[in-house]
C-alpha cells in the first residue's frame, strides 16, 4: 500500500494541512467561565473553524488547549469528552471537512471516544510509545491501552492514530540513550498511522535534517507538528507528507489569539506550489 494512500482516503489530497481548532477552557478547567457556558466556546470554535475553511485548510483538528494546566490521562474527566463532544457536534452541522480530535495530556482513549461519536477521522497522541516527563508529571505510552480502545469500538478502518515523538514542552532524559530515529521506529512499531514531529516549543519548527532523517527511518506518513511558516514551507514540508498548524494561523502569529482568515489563505497559496513542486 503507498504510504499516503489512507491520507488522500481522508483528505483527499496530498500534503494535507490541518488547521487547529484550540478551544476555551471547558467545564472543569480551572479557567473556565460558567457565566458565559459552553454557548460561548461553542460560538469561538465556531469562528476558528469558519477562518479556516475559507482560508482553504484541508482538515480540522479540535483540542482542549484552554485547559491548561493539563491532567494526566487517567485523570481526564467525564466532563471533559461531554463538552469537546458537544463542540464537534455542532462543528460537524455546518463544516464539511475532515476533522479530528486532540485531548491533552495525552487523552488517546478520550479523544477515539469522541472521535467515534462524532465520526471523526483521526486522533493525536503525544506519547504513543515511550514515555516523557511533562509539567504534570510523567506521561506513559498510550499505545497498547488505545490499539486495543479503537478496536473495541470497531473503529481501525475509521479513525487514524497519528503519534508524536519526542513531543513538544517534555524532557526525554527518560529515553535519552535512543536517537530520534529509534524512537520515531518505536512510535510506527506501536502501529500509529502517522508520525508527528515537532520543535521543542510551540511554534518552534525541527531541523531540516531531523525530518529527512525521520522519513528514511519510517514508512509511515510524517506529519510536522509545529513551527512550519511561508519561511521554512518548502523546506520542511517537500520531504514531509502533511502538516498540523496552530499558532501561526492565529492573528499576530500568538497562541491565544484567534484564527487570521488572511493568514491562512496566504498560506494555503504557497502550500499549492509545493504540491505541485513535489
Amino acid at each position: 500500500m503507498k504510504r499516503t494512500q489512507k491520507l488522500k482516503q481522508v483528505f483527499g489530497t496530498e500534503k494535507p494541512i490541518i488547521g487547529m481548532v484550540h478551544l476555551l477552557p471547558l467545564p472543569g478547567a480551572p479557567g473556565y467561565r460558567p457565566d458565559k457556558g459552553m454557548k460561548a466556546i461553542i460560538a469561538a470554535a465556531m469562528e476558528d473553524a469558519s477562518r479556516l475553511a475559507e482560508g482553504g485548510v484541508d482538515g480540522i483538528q479540535i483540542e482542549n488547549q484552554g485547559d491548561w494546566p493539563f491532567l494526566k490521562p487517567d485523570e481526564i474527566g467525564f466532563e471533559t469528552v461531554a463538552a469537546v463532544t458537544a463542540v464537534v457536534a455542532h462543528l460537524k452541522t455546518r463544516f464539511d471537512l475532515p476533522m479530528g480530535i486532540n485531548i491533552h495530556l495525552n487523552g488517546v482513549c478520550q479523544a477515539l471516544a469522541i472521535a467515534a461519536a462524532t465520526e471523526c477521522g483521526w486522533v493525536r497522541a503525544f506519547e504513543l510509545a515511550n514515555t516523557y516527563v511533562s509539567s504534570s508529571g510523567i506521561i506513559e505510552a498510550a499505545g497498547p491501552q488505545a490499539l486495543r480502545y479503537r478496536e473495541l469500538l470497531h473503529a481501525r478502518e475509521k479513525i487514524l492514530i497519528f503519534g508524536d515523538f519526542h513531543v513538544k514542552h517534555g524532557s526525554h532524559q527518560l529515553v535519552a540513550e535512543k536517537s530520534l530515529a529509534e524512537q520515531a521506529r518505536d512510535v510506527a512499531a506501536a502501529l500509529a498511522d502517522g508520525i508527528i514531529l515537532t520543535g521543542q516549543e510551540t511554534g518552534m519548527a525541527p531541523r531540516p535534517e531531523e525530518v529527512t532523517a525521520i522519513r528514511k527511518a519510517v514508512r509511515i506518513p510524517l506529519f510536522i507538528g509545529s513551527g512550519l511558516s511561508q519561511e521554512n514551507l518548502e523546506e520542511l514540508l517537500l520531504p514531509a507528507d502533511g502538516a498540523i498548524i496552530g499558532s501561526f494561523f492565529k492573528v499576530d502569529g500568538e497562541l491565544k489569539n484567534p484564527v487570521d482568515s488572511s493568514r491562512v489563505k496566504k498560506f494555503m497559496q504557497a502550500v499549492k506550489a509545493v504540491r505541485q513542486g513535489s
